[in-house]
């Protein structure tokens, strides 16, 4: 079963919150956080994570979540 997006924000705002200003974490650990078979559900907490208050960046860059290719960091905005 499909997590809800209610219960994907929680767990990508409590990484966040966990980590603080100026830390980052990857969207993986929240999908790992929710379903055993993570790796399907990466495209919905991308998705999630790109109607939150939480800064996306690839290799230091903001980017989008849902469009960016490849490894991306969450963090609360500094």
């Amino acid at each position: 079963m499909t997590p809800s997006d209610n219960a994907i924000a929680d767990v990508l705002l409590d990484l966040a919150h966990q980590r603080g200003v100026g830390k980052t974490f990857c969207p993986s650990e929240a999908a790992r956080r929710l379903v055993d078979d993570w790796r399907p559900l990466m495209p919905e907490v991308r998705r999630v994570a790109a109607t939150l208050d939480l800064m996306t960046t690839q290799k230091g860059t903001p980017v989008d979540p849902v469009t960016a290719k490849g490894p991306i960091r969450l963090g609360l905005p500094g």
